[in-house]
């Protein structure tokens, strides 16, 4: 792994220098862009619009349009507009992890200290888990600012990002009426249906089976080889009523 950002933690007083590396990758094919006439890879070129030709990569600025104006914003401009969050993920404050709605969290990176024995880092961590808060804090990443949540794993400190408020819509355009009448008995089966399926949280049970799948069926069409396709098995239930349904659905999962 490499590191993506260096600079440190703010703890109080107390600052551990780290690295930060990307936690998660994708696993999704890397499918490239052909033509469908004779399978040549697409290439995309960034093209000056006055004069219709490629433009370097070194030669590329970033700028703001302002009154029909472009104001070029440099390197510098990025790093001056917050010196401080540019190179320190400054904790501000400490919350429950339960209090943070999925629907914010973005990406995680583990953090690396720069002395494998760094006894900040260290108590950072233990401390956390000893409370079970979690470090609520601001950074530059990638000239953005980030909002992100400072938690342990195991013995590892990761940082996740999480969205500003801002950045959720709101929920007002939804057409979802709030007058809906549930029956004490659709109500209790429904509470018994989340029982029975409830299990200790275990990812690794998990797996990205599609495209598991979409590979054999890149493998077998390389083989000259017709792909057999999995038959959808829809569910099927004897009543349109909602209580039925969710008892016939208590009754499925007793037998499997």
């Amino acid at each position: 792994m490499r590191a993506i950002w260096r600079g440190a933690i703010g703890f109080g007083l107390v600052s551990i220098p780290i690295k930060l590396y990307s936690a998660v990758q994708t696993s999704s094919l890397d499918l490239d862009m052909l033509d469908g006439r004779d399978h040549s890879r697409i290439r995309y070129q960034r093209v000056n619009e006055q004069t219709h030709k490629e433009v370097p990569y070194d030669k590329i600025v970033k700028g703001y349009k302002l009154k029909d104006e472009y104001i070029i914003v440099e390197e510098s401009d990025f790093a001056d507009a917050a010196p401080e969050k540019s190179k320190v993920i400054e904790i501000e404050n400490f919350v429950d992890m339960a209090d943070v709605d999925p629907m914010y969290y973005e990406t995680s990176y583990y953090v690396e200290p720069d002395i494998p024995s760094n006894k900040a880092y260290a108590l950072l961590i233990k401390a956390m888990l000893k409370s079970g808060k979690v470090g609520l804090a601001r950074f530059v990443l990638r000239n953005t600012e980030s909002l992100c949540i400072v938690h342990p794993s195991d013995n590892v400190m990761v940082v996740t990002r999480i969205r500003f408020a801002q950045e959720i819509r709101p929920t007002d355009d939804l057409n979802i009426s709030d007058d809906v009448g549930i029956t004490k008995k659709e109500l209790d089966v429904g509470l018994a249906l989340i029982k029975q399926y409830t299990e200790h949280f275990d990812i690794s049970k998990f797996k990205d089976e599609y495209n598991s799948e979409l590979l054999n069926i890149i493998k077998a069409k390389a083989k000259g080889k017709r792909p057999t396709i999995k038959k959808l098995k829809p569910h099927k239930t004897t009543s349109d009523d909602l209580y039925e349904q969710l008892m016939e659905s208590l009754q499925t999962k007793k037998g499997a």
